[in-house]
């Protein structure tokens, strides 16, 4: 538990006194964010705020866990696991594709940075690595890091994919969340409160996997994770590295996570579900995200057939805002919503638990 608490105050404060560092010094580069003309009329002010502050909340995420793991030396705690290290690389290179597509964009000083096929080669090159790399390194009990089951809130055994299926599979899930977690990032704050809500649940979820793990606690309701104390580490560092650089992103944003972020939180998504044999939980837990892309694919789909628009604009949240709601309204509403989800997918992470231990 130490370990945990020290993860978090770690990636918050280095977070936290990185992010103003970085707000200065992209300022002075002139890396500022373009916005799109097409957008709400109101954000057209933001233009020229610092992004590519997602360097930050990675740079937080490190140093919580590699602190938390130094100081726990000192009582003999477990050093750095495969599933960790796979989940930090998965989030550090997809933030270096966001990186160079933020760059690109700065330097061409318009609204598209790489090109779809460019993006989409970054994302299939980190997922085919942490899909071939998380079926190595059985631990003691003959664990890996990734399962050929697809899971719930573990393993559902009926349902088993080859080697080649479980690697299109990690893909789908890496492109599905990183993208999701992009285009949530439209507002001053959203996506990195969201994402400490969702991190928030999932540090619980570790540690009780951790507390109930069948390695170290055979019996029932036992889960087969293999590196549940390192996840929930990598879980409460990423939770606080995105509070600390929310202090600088609360509406008025001084700085802009950018695409460095918004694709290294999804790729994070995405990572932890897969270690944690969670893929279908990850779900409920991260709706927000999840109705953020479903409203751009239902945009385009309906338009695309009839040339109408569901939404006033896609994703859903500038929808609220040409509405009439005010930016901190639906940020703050939307805030509610990714914390109801949290909360739910919490709810049935435990009820499963009760009724498998009441079997």
């Amino acid at each position: 538990m130490r370990q945990i608490l020290f993860a978090g105050g770690i990636a918050l404060a280095v977070s936290i006194l990185l992010t103003p560092v970085l707000i200065k010094a992209f300022s002075r580069q002139g890396f500022g964010q373009e916005i799109r003309v097409e957008g709400p009329e109101s954000h057209q002010a933001k233009r020229g705020t610092p992004t590519m502050g997602g360097v930050a909340i990675i740079i937080g995420l490190w140093a919580g866990y590699w602190g938390s793991h130094l100081i726990g030396i000192g009582y003999d705690a477990d050093g750095p696991s495969a599933s960790g290290l796979l989940v930090l690389g998965l989030t550090t290179i997809l933030g270096a594709v966001g990186f160079l597509d933020d760059f690109i964009k700065i330097r061409k000083q318009r609204n598209l940075g790489l090109n779809k096929t460019a993006k989409l080669v970054g994302q299939l090159v980190a997922a085919v690595v942490f899909g071939v790399l998380a079926l190595q390194f059985r631990g003691e009990s003959g664990l890996t890091p990734g399962s050929l089951h697809l899971s719930y809130v573990r393993d559902i055994t009926t349902v088993t994919m080859g080697s080649v299926v479980f690697i299109l599979f990690v893909y789908l899930l890496v492109s599905a969340w990183s993208n999701a977690v992009n285009l949530t990032d439209g507002l001053d704050g959203l996506a990195a409160g969201s994402m400490t809500l969702v991190l928030g649940a999932y540090t619980v979820i570790t540690f009780w996997q951790y507390r109930n793990a069948c390695e170290t606690n055979p019996g029932k309701g036992c889960y087969d994770v293999r590196d549940p104390l390192d996840l929930a580490l990598i879980c409460a560092a990423a939770a606080g590295a995105c509070i600390g650089f929310l202090w600088w992103n609360a509406a008025p944003a001084k700085i802009f996570m950018g695409d460095t972020g918004s694709l290294a939180l999804g790729g994070l998504l995405a990572g932890l579900s897969i270690t944690t044999r969670t893929e279908l939980l990850m779900v409920v837990v991260g709706a927000l995200f999840v109705a953020e892309a479903a409203s751009v694919v239902i945009q385009v789909a309906v338009f695309r057939s009839s040339r109408r628009r569901v939404f006033r604009m896609a994703p859903f949240h500038h929808h609220f805002e040409l509405g009439g709601w005010a930016e901190t309204t639906v940020i703050i509403r939307f805030w509610l919503l990714a914390a109801i989800a949290s909360a739910v997918g919490l709810a049935l992470f435990y009820s499963e638990y009760l009724a498998v231990v009441g079997d």
